[in-house]
């Protein structure tokens, strides 16, 4: 998956970190697949499927309502409805555990591309290593959520980070860096940060690549779905109550943060579009950094935070870029670095939590001062912007020497990363 540890390494072991992965896996499975209410169970894998079921039939994409009492609307883009088709071809409720297992497959290649630097220092224990860093991570708060619902962040996560990282995954060797993202953002439209952090780095040649692949596929989809294409484009798009109530305590955005506790109205708008500007510029600024100095995962760490506090809704599951964050604070050596140890250690306990659900039965209760209910309720918006703050803390030391970056699609490294690899 980019390095190249396998080749020394007994199969067995690779055999074994399967097994422990699937253990691992095996709480949150049994709780939201075996366990979980039927009328609830992964109802965002049924949105997809319908979407796929209404091109093959022919009954309008964006006018259909999964089965009652969810009538949930399919809210992406038509080039996902597309990809959704294979899901219509087999029954719901295989759709719904293959569509786990990748979850966990996804997942665990996340871990091992934001965490080679750490794994590659485990030698022939590399399948193990592997396997440890990600049980726990299979058990945050927005991953278990992301399990819980069917939904398709993992993927959107996989796929920016493995645009950016350096080294460059062979696998990817012959793409031109930016194309994942840019069908990224035709599956969803947050990504679009990364075009964003690709302009403020002056890489303009993967700003054109990744907005010229979201746009030729999704010209590629309106010839396909026409009709569906304008229904999307020209009505759902701009309709925000078709994502659910984005003052909910799910929407964990700042946007979602000042609906619940901010002023009304053009006040409130105000506000988060300063709040917006402040954190933006700030994360923007830390990403180039990141980027300057040759670190790629904390640049995509940065980035996808962006994604979740910028973006008007952010819902706990959106937040599965925290697997990213987890591994740039920990870096190479965390054991020598204990900053990065325990940065690494407390982002991941606070998102093991399930602290905004905490915060409502708080509130729940009458007599309790509200208060500590409203920062329960919102933490997931605080630890992410505390993990922004973080990502500098840790780095501060190398962000203040930063070598120039080698240009794009030159294959060099920064010192940093040759160490790395």
């Amino acid at each position: 998956m980019g390095t190249r540890p396998s080749g020394t390494v007994p199969r067995h072991r690779w055999l074994l970190a399967a097994l422990l992965v699937a253990l691992a896996a095996t709480p949150v499975v049994l709780r939201y697949l075996v366990f979980w209410p039927l009328d609830q169970w992964q109802v965002d894998v049924e949105v997809y499927r319908e979407a796929g079921v209404s091109i093959l039939t022919g009954r309008p994409v964006y006018a259909t309502l999964t089965e009652s009492p969810q009538l949930l609307p399919f809210t992406y883009p038509p080039f996902a409805a597309l990809l959704a088709i294979p899901l219509a071809l087999v029954p719901f409720g295989a759709a719904g555990w293959l569509w786990t297992g990748l979850q966990v497959l996804a997942t665990t290649a996340i871990v091992w591309y934001a965490g080679y630097r750490l794994i590659h220092r485990a030698g022939p224990w590399v399948p193990l290593a592997l396997a440890l860093l990600t049980a726990p991570m299979l058990w945050l708060h927005p991953v278990s959520d992301g399990i819980r619902f069917g939904q398709v962040n993992a993927f959107i996560v996989l796929a920016c980070l493995m645009d950016l990282r350096e080294p460059r995954p062979r696998v990817l060797r012959r793409v031109p860096r930016g194309v994942l993202v840019g069908l990224a953002m035709a599956v969803k439209l947050t990504p679009g940060v990364f075009v964003v952090h690709f302009l403020v780095t002056r890489r303009w040649r993967e700003a054109a690549t990744a907005v010229g692949t979201a746009v030729g596929v999704t010209l590629g989809a309106w010839v396909l779905l026409p009709q569906a294409s304008f229904a999307f484009w020209g009505g759902a798009l701009q309709d925000p109550a078709r994502l659910g109530p984005n003052m909910g305590t799910s929407n964990q955005s700042l946007r979602g943060f000042l609906l619940r506790v901010g002023p009304d109205g053009m006040p409130g708008t105000v506000l988060w579009l300063g709040c917006v500007a402040v954190v933006g510029v700030f994360g923007f600024w830390l990403a180039r950094r990141f980027h300057e100095r040759g670190d790629s995962i904390g640049e995509v760490a940065a980035v996808g935070l962006m994604a979740c506090l910028l973006s008007p809704v952010a819902w706990i599951h959106h937040f599965h870029w925290v697997v990213v964050v987890v591994f740039a604070l920990l870096g190479a050596d965390p054991l020598r670095e204990r900053r990065r140890l325990w940065a690494g250690a407390g982002v991941t306990a606070f998102f093991l939590c399930r602290l905004p659900w905490w915060g409502i039965s708080w509130l729940n209760q009458r007599d309790w001062p509200e208060l500590p209910g409203r920062v329960l309720q919102n933490a997931d918006v605080f630890g992410a912007l505390a993990a922004l703050v973080l990502l500098w803390w840790v780095s501060r030391d190398d962000l203040d020497a930063v070598a120039p970056a080698p240009p794009a699609g030159s294959g060099q490294t920064t010192p940093a990363i040759s160490r790395a690899v």
